[in-house]
C-alpha cells in the first residue's frame, strides 16, 4: 500500500520527502552526538570523583592516626586528661 502510494508520487514531491527525511536524520544525528558529549562528560566527571574521594579518605584516615596520637601523648604528660 505505502509503496505504491509512493511509487505513483511525482518526482519532485518524491524530492522533497527524500529532503525532509534527511533534515530528521541529521537531528537525530546531532541529538546523538550531544547524547555522546554528555555521557563522555559525566564518566570523565565521576572518575574524578571517584579519585578525590579516594585522597579524602586517606587523608581522614591520617587525621585519626594523628589525633590518636596526641591523645596518647596528652594523656601521658597530664594523667588527669
Amino acid at each position: 500500500m505505502a509503496i505504491e502510494k509512493i511509487a505513483n508520487m511525482s518526482t519532485e514531491t518524491l524530492a522533497q520527502l527524500i529532503i525532509q527525511i534527511g533534515k530528521i536524520g541529521l537531528w537525530v544525528q546531532a541529538i546523538g552526538v550531544l547524547i555522546i558529549l554528555w555521557l563522555t562528560f559525566q564518566i570523565i566527571s565521576f572518575i574524578s570523583l571517584l579519585k578525590r574521594k579516594k585522597k579524602l579518605e586517606a587523608i581522614e584516615e591520617r587525621l585519626v592516626s594523628i589525633e590518636k596520637k596526641l591523645d596518647m601523648i596528652l594523656k601521658k604528660r597530664n594523667p588527669k586528661y
